[in-house]
């Protein structure tokens, strides 16, 4: 066997075990994400079963939300320093923990600490697990970033479904099954965890290569292209848990239909969220993740500010539409971002993921702590939205045209490139 024999062998067995670790990333994702869309899917058993009130769910949005996200920029920061493949395996385990006792939970400060829990590993799981992504991506970062989120968007799809088919009518306790979830997740991370480990002492970059990485991230262009992208996600996830945790009880309020038939809608508008993100990943590889961005933005207005004012059945056509629209910019917006600070990828993610996703659901809790969840919450909730995102577009118009923020990303990525 001659050597360029050899190195063509081994450089496909290297993309082989890449596309199996990805594909199991991606599954461990809607693992982590089914146990998440769980709780917030059987809100309107907790509800129920403690006499809780919209205060008080939206408490637990935002006890979950503070744990799941706000927290993830700070395990991204942390891990970019001292990457830690097995925390994977500890942050599904905190899950498992909040699974059981939220199935055993007879008080509201029960569910809060298992909200907290579940949060908790969650904040673990995203920044690491986004980087074993990038890391099997074999250069197509769009393509894995869509396979790698597509899992957690079908996971989150799941949820709703296996509320209103199992939890619902069996009873509180049948949660405790879910920790089944939790454990093979644990297995599964373990072994990706291996192979992470022995990667990343192939391909650790230098702290002087991270210090100037950084460096160039607080030039001006490039952090103002940040803070655009942020506020865009900001906005779509503001949107997106306000659906999320109330859409349920809008549908049942204003058209009398089943908690059952409501999980089934919300089913539909989380699997067009799935479909959507595998849609967007590979398009922005091929037309540039600009003008997927720039879609997303323009193409869902229309459809948003008309959903409150139909009935039934096109307020269900509506929602797939939206949910397809909203979803193809999620992995563009990640590449994008992970292009302009290269050697920081878990703190990109925890920004986007994390931050501004958490961000975004708390605000969604607090307004609906403020206010009553009614026809009316839910208008303002899609005008504010939209209103966020024509701002958002301002701002992009002002910013010296996307060539430029184009031009720097391109010459951040070339100068690490070139050191490496």
């Amino acid at each position: 066997m001659t050597v360029g024999t050899k190195r063509s062998a081994a450089v496909s067995a290297a993309q082989g075990t890449a596309v199996a670790v990805l594909a199991a990333i991606s599954v461990c994702h809607m693992l982590n994400d089914v146990i998440q869309s769980l709780i917030m899917a059987i809100y309107p058993m907790l509800k129920e079963n403690l006499a809780l009130n919209f205060h008080q769910i939206g408490l637990i949005t935002f006890t979950f939300q503070f744990t799941a996200s706000v927290l993830q920029p700070v395990v991204g920061y942390f891990t970019d320093r001292y990457p830690t493949p097995y925390s994977l395996v500890i942050g599904m385990g905190s899950s498992l923990v909040g699974l059981i006792l939220i199935a055993f939970a007879t008080s509201y400060l029960f569910v809060l600490a298992a909200a907290a829990l579940i949060g908790m590993g969650s904040s673990v799981f995203h920044p690491e697990s986004s980087r074993v992504a990038r890391l099997a991506s074999g250069g197509h970062h769009g393509l894995a970033q869509s396979v790698f989120q597509v899992g957690g968007n079908f996971g989150t799809a799941l949820g709703p479904l296996f509320a209103a088919f199992i939890v619902l009518p069996y009873g509180q306790r049948t949660i405790i099954w879910f920790s089944l979830v939790a454990l093979i997740g644990m297995v599964l991370l373990a072994i990706i965890g291996t192979w992470y480990g022995k990667t990343l002492k192939l391909k650790r970059v230098s702290m002087d290569e991270e210090r100037e990485a950084m460096a160039k991230a607080t030039h001006g262009k490039v952090a103002r292209s940040i803070a655009i992208l942020m506020a865009l996600t900001f906005s779509k996830h503001f949107y997106l848990v306000s659906i999320t945790s109330f859409y349920i009880f809008y549908l049942i309020h204003t058209f009398g239909i089943s908690v059952q038939n409501a999980q089934l809608h919300l089913f539909l508008f989380l699997a067009a969220v799935a479909a959507g993100t595998v849609i967007g990943g590979p398009i922005g590889d091929r037309i540039g993740s600009r003008r997927v961005i720039w879609w997303s933005i323009l193409g869902v207005l229309p459809f948003t500010l008309a959903l409150p004012y139909v009935g039934l059945f096109w307020s269900a056509v509506l929602s797939v539409i939206i949910g397809l629209i909203l979803a193809s910019a999620f992995p563009a917006i990640l590449v994008y971002a992970q292009a302009l600070i290269p050697g920081r990828v878990g703190m990109v993610a925890g920004l986007f993921f994390g931050l501004a996703f958490g961000i975004a659901g708390i605000g969604a809790a607090v307004l609906r702590l403020a206010r009553r969840c009614d026809v009316h919450r839910v208008r303002v909730s899609h005008l504010r939205f939209s209103s966020g995102h024509w701002s958002a577009r301002g701002i992009f118009a002002r910013d010296g045209q996307a060539e430029t923020r184009a031009e720097s990303s391109k010459e951040v990525t070339s100068d690490w490139r070139a050191k490496r």
